[in-house]
This record gives structure tokens, sequence and C-alpha cells, in this order.
């Protein structure tokens, strides 16, 4: 399956909820929730309700979308969070948060999940010292991913340096974000609670559980 490279704001209508996959353009009058909240196609309007495997596969689509994440992958992190103790839902969930793009996003250097990717393959982080350029990888207590000295001077992270000296507020608690630097640290695993998006994570385990 390869990677979706349509209009993104159709994956929104199709959820029918707001994914944040435009940075910016989402808080605004332009989103596409806001313009046209019906899922795309010509039948769009007609749709019938769906069924528990239909609710169950829209919130895993939703995850997915949401992340940024192909199936097999997405089926990977279920497998292994099935492993682990402890409830395998919020496994999933907090394993996914600690994704190397999701970090960099949650910091405020991309304005999206996309961007924040983007950024992360263009090789502008390093993770504990090290040239990190593979978004998937997962990050662990005490990691350290701080933007490289080739990129500071750039223009797109001289806005973000800015733009972060009041981020600290919207920081999740497991980050802490050092402005001097432009350096993230991961003190702590996420929690269910720390992730803000509505998703209702057992109907994934349910789907992938058949």
């Amino acid at each position: 399956m390869a990677r979706y490279t349509g209009p993104v704001c159709r994956q929104c209508r199709r959820e029918g909820v707001k994914l944040f996959l435009k940075g910016d353009r989402c808080f605004t009058d332009k989103c596409a929730i806001q313009r046209r909240n019906t899922i795309p196609g010509q039948h769009g309007m007609g749709r019938k309700m769906a069924k528990e495997y239909g609710f169950q596969l829209r919130e895993k689509q939703k995850a997915k979308r949401y992340y940024g994440i192909l199936e097999n992958q997405f089926r990977m992190y279920f497998e292994q969070a099935d492993k682990k103790e402890g409830i395998t839902g919020e496994n999933l969930l907090t394993t996914i948060e600690r994704r190397l793009d999701n970090v960099v996003y949650r910091a405020g250097f991309g304005a999206s999940r996309r961007e924040a990717r983007q950024l992360v393959r263009h090789g502008h982080f390093a993770l504990n010292g090290k040239k990190a350029n593979i978004p998937s990888i997962i990050l662990k207590v005490g990691d350290v991913v701080t933007l490289r000295a080739r990129s500071k001077d750039l223009a797109r992270f001289n806005e973000v340096a800015a733009e972060l000296e009041g981020a600290s507020a919207t920081l999740p608690k497991w980050l802490t974000i050092n402005v001097n630097d432009l350096s993230v640290t991961v003190n702590a695993l996420p929690q269910r609670d720390d992730i803000d998006f509505e998703i209702e994570e057992q109907l994934i385990v349910e789907l992938y559980s058949k």
C-alpha cells in the first residue's frame, strides 16, 4: 500500500473530525470540516450508518491518518502493544506518541505531523547527538532531540525559535523543551491522559483481535 498523496482534507471529511493535517489552516474558517462536513464522493450525503465492523474500521483509520502511519506499520505497533503488560489500546497509542516525527511535532518544530516528518527525513534533527532521519524511531525516557547546528540559521527555524518562547504552556508534560539550544527531552513515558485526540482505542483492539 502506497502512502496517500491526495488532498489531505478529504481524510478529515471521511472521518468526520479534524485530524489537524494542514497545520494552522485547521484552525481557520478554511478548514474542510467547517466548510463541508460531509463524506467525500458522489453519495457521501446518503451513506448509511455503519455497523459494528464499520465503527471499528473507522476508529482504526482515524488513528492511522491522525498519526500518518500506513497499515503494515500500524498493525506492527498493535502486535507489539498486545505483547506488553497493561491495556493493549493504551499501549498502542502511547507507543505511537513516542515516534520521532510525533515528538518533533509536539515540540512545535512542525505545524503538522506531515511537516514534522518531512523535517526529520531531511536530516534537520539529531537524537542524542547523532543525526536521525527516520521518523518512526521510538524514543525512550532520557532521549534528547536537538535541532542540528547547520539548520539553526534557516529562516524556517528562526520563526520556530520565536514561537517556542511560549510553547512550554502547551507542551505535553512528558516532554521538556530547551529554547536556548532548540532541543526537546523525553522526561517520562506518555500516559493515556496526555493524548488529547478523541479516539476509542478499544474499538481498534476489537478489530485486530477478530
